[in-house]
């Protein structure tokens, strides 16, 4: 079997991808650029892809079998002509949601307990001249007993949701399918989410539901200080108002995806007055050590079970 890979870097060289070579002669690309895709592909077996569209152009003129995807997401694969062609499509599910719930909560610490600030009052050299013991001119929080809303209650969510309950949290959750019925955790309106949560937390998949799902209008309705998390997709938070409403309240925001990755320069999120209020991290919610060593077991046992039949 002749495997390709064709965005080798979105692994990490801190992984070790050597296990593919006991399944088939490999080559590998760091990157591979849409105008480089169909001659890279042209003569594989099998191609493994984190974001590297396959489209149907591309599959024309292929021996391709099986695409195996590094992600969740399949938005990157024409589904449709893989099934017409019987090229068979694999993702990955379930290997990141620790990794992601996990940030999501660095981000809560880092806005609850106002660590930059009192970091930087020491770093400044302003403790030692310090009159007294301590310095808590920054009031920070527990979370015991505040109002958790997550958005989209799947693997991920229920992780988080999970991690919440053990710090003493209230959870309450909005389906955006609307078929999502848990019993462990109060569902609710989205309306009610935005306008009771202290915390808010998106873990839903990007589609016809969820597009703008948060907008200036409805996120103008959540409370003085909360924290808004997008842990999801970009596109479901509509950036420009989420930008608007960062210089306009005091709502804090920790975003780990935007719209078109890598951020543009003119993504309005990188314009806003009150950096403070918001941490941007370049999509790493996925990538712990231990979640990318999952994906690159998991793809793998994609392929041997593809080849054993």
């Amino acid at each position: 079997m002749k495997i390709v890979i064709l965005d080798r870097a979105t692994l990490g060289f801190d992984i070790d991808v050597d296990i593919f070579n006991k399944l088939g002669d490999v080559t590998s690309y760091d990157v591979t650029f849409e105008n480089q895709t169909k001659n890279r592909v042209k003569d594989a077996d099998i191609v493994i892809t984190n974001k590297v569209v396959i489209s149907r152009e591309v599959m024309e003129d292929s021996n391709l079998k099986l695409i195996c995807i590094t992600a969740t997401g399949m938005n990157n694969v024409d589904l449709e002509a893989a099934k017409e062609k019987n090229i068979k499509v694999k993702n990955v599910a379930g290997y990141s949601s620790s990794s992601v719930a996990q940030l999501s909560f660095a981000m809560i610490f880092h806005f609850v307990e106002k660590l930059n600030y009192y970091k930087n009052y020491v770093d400044e050299g302003n403790w030692q001249k310090s009159a007294i013991f301590t310095h808590i001119d920054k009031p920070f929080y527990e979370l015991d007993g505040k109002r958790v809303g997550v958005i989209g209650l799947g693997d991920i969510g229920s992780n988080f949701a999970k991690k919440a309950d053990a710090f003493d949290c209230e959870v309450v959750y909005y389906s955006t399918s609307g078929k999502n019925n848990n019993s462990s955790y109060k569902r609710v309106e989205l309306d009610e989410l935005l306008s009771t949560s202290d915390i808010i937390s998106i873990h839903c998949p990007l589609n016809e539901n969820t597009q703008n799902l948060l907008n200036y209008e409805n996120m103008n309705k959540m409370k003085d200080g909360a924290i808004l998390l997008n842990l999801g997709r970009g596109g479901i938070i509509n950036e420009e108002d989420l930008a608007k409403i960062i210089d306009e309240k005091e709502i804090y925001a920790g975003i780990d995806v935007v719209e078109k990755e890598p951020i543009e320069e003119s993504n309005p999120l990188l314009k806003v007055k009150n950096k403070e209020q918001l941490v941007l991290t370049p999509h790493i919610g996925w990538a712990s050590i231990e979640a990318r060593t999952r994906l690159i077991n998991l793809v793998a046992q994609n392929i041997r079970d593809f080849i054993a039949k």
